[in-house]
């Protein structure tokens, strides 16, 4: 065990129980190199996605932040969330499980290869990540925008680190698998099956794909995804987390055992089913949406469980909490996750998401996880394991306590004028005047919130600050110390060791991995399949309308620029049936406007208006002076201007074999229409130039903002061919 009192790393003694006494022990050590490895590539992916997130900020509140066509704000956006949660979230998680892990199984990390290969391949991941996410190859699902390629190699690296896991596991000289390892294996299993159903998609080209699902399918598939993806990979890992350096970092053992096992099993076989919390009042079929509630309002149960296990873990050591930077960030840690949790479920009261959705409330609650729960827990972790593994003490626990108490200002400042914005955001788009008219235009309700959005880049900046006192600290830590690459230890092999008996009634699945691995995918998989079967399969699930076409070949490419420039982070696609939505963008939406949109595109934010009735509300100049320069035509606006889709030629080189994708995913294009549509693109472009030139525009027929145009006049148009009493109801 490490010293307490100090952080001199002594070898690890054998547990001094008499039915071990007399039995030969076996040596081995501990490898520090790739707990260090991933702790320094925790803190600089850190500072890199919290960079990229303060830009963000920035271009949130003013267009001038909004740098050439790489770095708009679309872009950025999707940089910034794939970094801090892939790569510094993500990182901090092997951090912890490669320190931890070797220890609660009294075991070597099965493959030393593996993990280089792991740590490695993850790396390069993130590096084609960001490149490609700049570069616009975009798949417009959030928080799984890589093309196939990289989905692929994501598979392939996170199965080297499952084997990695579980043969750790499987040599293990612990009978007893902690209920951290619990959470490691939730991780694993469920991440896999997450990642590898989301992902399915049908390649075009290396940087292009179109998904295997379309419309209300993809949505639901997206969702389930997107809201795990924060649950196994943003919480039941750090849950595992917590239960191992908590009571490492406050000397006390975990505050209730019998907690934490039912803590694990309803979070797992919960959670999964609260996905479709994201689509209420949307197209997706009721029964899916209550589900989504119902659900979402159980995980308050086991959720406020786990925090109240990790927060009673310190009782009768509060005292240190006073002087321990590590305890401090994580008693903050951990009631984040406690308010995070509560007001999850919360968001989840159709009444109450009726008001939030769309708005920047949601981004507010998203924020008080990341900063608070990850940040922090991360932050607690690297104080406390960078000193023993340079078998030092910290340098200055007076610094430690600066960043504290700045990363805490942080979070206040951005989260509080978050909050703010999104509430009053909610109450100008709802607000009629007393004639029965919307009181006001939407860019009203965007600058009326501008200096919101500059106090939440000043907390961002805030929260930067604190992380570069760390850096500095830890860096004058490392210079102090010295590296201990091999930390060495003794236990008895587990054949040798007595078989336990008796023990309650959860005891036997804990000595057994394979066991926990299978129950554990059980449990995760039967949300999802009671969700997806009958909305797959049940054809009166989405009704279908006539009227509604396939995407003409220039639409199609001009949908496809509208994915590159990830227009679907400020504009949804999605009119909900409330009056305010109806008066202010046209009639609601239909689950069957959406089966031929692959990806579906209804966002989940609106710091622009919804597109979904865009089409014939505005003349073909009107977009390309828009695009050219948004403030000509929207003073006040914090759009970017797109001038690149005016001076770029778009490539066509691709358009076959797109049609052809979409024939294969069952789009009905007649048969060999493939061969028609350079020439069914150019009859419609030249259509577009002519409107343009009738308007003194004057543009070549084969630019990017031509196929642009196309797409946006086509949104919505399909349903307005059909008289109401017609279209099927929702």
């Amino acid at each position: 065990m490490e010293n307490q009192t100090s952080n001199q790393i002594t070898q690890e003694s054998p547990p001094k129980k008499k039915k071990w006494e007399g039995l030969e022990l076996e040596h081995f050590s501990y490898d520090n190199t790739i707990v260090r490895n991933f702790a320094y590539a925790t803190t600089f992916w850190g500072v890199v996605g919290m960079l990229v997130g303060l830009l963000a900020a920035l271009q949130m509140a003013h267009p001038m932040f909004n740098f050439t066509e790489y770095f708009t704000f679309g872009r950025v956006r999707a940089v910034h969330t794939n970094a801090v949660i892939f790569a510094f979230v993500g990182n901090g998680i092997f951090m912890g499980v490669y320190y931890a892990l070797p220890r609660l199984c009294k075991a070597r990390m099965f493959s030393d290869l593996l993990s280089k290969i792991h740590f490695w391949g993850w790396q390069m991941i993130i590096v084609f990540a960001a490149l490609t996410l700049f570069l616009g190859y975009n798949t417009a699902k959030e928080y799984a925008e890589l093309e196939w390629p990289l989905d692929i190699a994501i598979a392939l690296i996170w199965v080297v680190f499952g084997v990695n896991m579980m043969g750790t596991i499987i040599k293990r000289r612990e009978q007893h698998l902690y209920v951290a390892i619990w959470f490691f294996i939730a991780t694993f299993v469920t991440v896999a099956v997450l990642h590898i159903v989301n992902s399915m998609e049908y390649p075009v080209s290396l940087t292009k794909s179109y998904s295997l699902y379309a419309g209300v399918q993809d949505a639901l598939v997206q969702w389930w995804y997107g809201h795990n993806a924060v649950a196994f990979f943003l919480t039941t890992p750090y849950l595992g987390l917590m239960y191992y350096f908590v009571p490492k970092a406050a000397n006390r053992p975990v505050y209730s055992y019998r907690l934490s096992i039912i803590h694990y099993w309803a979070l797992i076989f919960i959670y999964i089913w609260a996905g479709p919390h994201h689509l209420l009042y949307t197209a997706l079929p009721d029964w899916a949406q209550w589900l989504g509630t119902v659900f979402s309002l159980m995980l308050i149960a086991p959720s406020w469980g786990g925090m109240l296990n990790g927060l009673l873990t310190l009782r009768g050591a509060w005292d240190k909490v006073r002087e321990n930077p590590v305890l401090k960030f994580m008693v903050v840690a951990l009631t984040s996750y406690g308010m995070a949790t509560f007001e999850g479920p919360m968001l989840s009261f159709k009444n109450v998401n009726a008001i939030s959705h769309y708005t920047d409330w949601t981004i507010a609650h998203v924020h008080v996880g990341a900063l608070g729960w990850n940040g922090f827990l991360t932050f607690g972790m690297i104080y406390w394991l960078m000193p023993r593994l340079f078998s030092t003490n910290l340098f200055s626990k007076k610094l430690a306590n600066v960043h504290f108490w700045i990363g805490t200002l942080g979070i206040l400042f951005y989260a509080i004028p978050i909050y703010w914005a999104g509430w009053t955001q909610s109450l100008m788009w709802k607000e009629f005047t007393p004639a029965g008219f919307l009181k006001y235009e939407f860019l009203e309700t965007v600058t009326q919130i501008l200096p919101m959005y500059y106090m939440r880049a000043f907390g961002g900046l805030l929260y930067v600050i604190g992380v570069l006192i760390m850096i500095y600290n830890i860096y004058q830590t490392i210079q102090q110390g010295k590296f201990v690459p091999e930390e060495k230890a003794s236990a008895p092999a587990i054949k040798v060791q007595e078989k336990e008996k008796g023990g309650h009634w959860h005891s036997w699945i804990e000595k057994r991995p394979i066991q926990l691995l299978f129950w554990s995918t059980v449990a995760i998989l039967i949300g999802g399949i009671i969700e997806f079967v009958p909305t797959f399969l049940i054809r009166s699930n989405v009704p279908t309308i006539a009227a509604v076409k396939p995407y003409t070949p220039l639409e199609l490419e001009g949908r496809d620029l509208y994915i590159r420039e990830n227009c679907a982070v400020c504009h949804s696609q999605m009119i909900r049936p409330f009056r305010d939505e109806t008066e202010r963008y046209g009639d609601y939406s239909k689950a069957g406007e959406f089966v031929y949109d692959r990806p579906f595109l209804w966002g989940s934010k609106r710091t622009g208006p919804d597109l979904q009735r865009e089409g014939g509300k505005m003349p073909d100049s009107w977009h390309f002076n828009h695009m050219y320069d948004p403030q000509s035509t929207s003073p006040g606006s914090i759009m970017p201007a797109y001038y690149w889709l005016i001076e770029n030629q778009l490539n066509t080189s691709l358009t076959e074999r797109k049609i052809k994708a979409m024939q294969a995913l069952g789009v009905p294009y007649p048969k060999g229409f493939e061969k028609e549509v350079h020439e069914d693109m150019a009859k419609q472009a030249a259509e577009i130039q002519e409107r343009l030139a009738k308007d003194n525009i004057q543009v070549k027929s084969d630019r990017e903002i031509i196929a642009m145009i196309a797409y946006l006049q086509r949104l919505g148009t399909d349903v307005k061919k059909v008289a109401p009493q017609y279209l099927p109801k929702k």
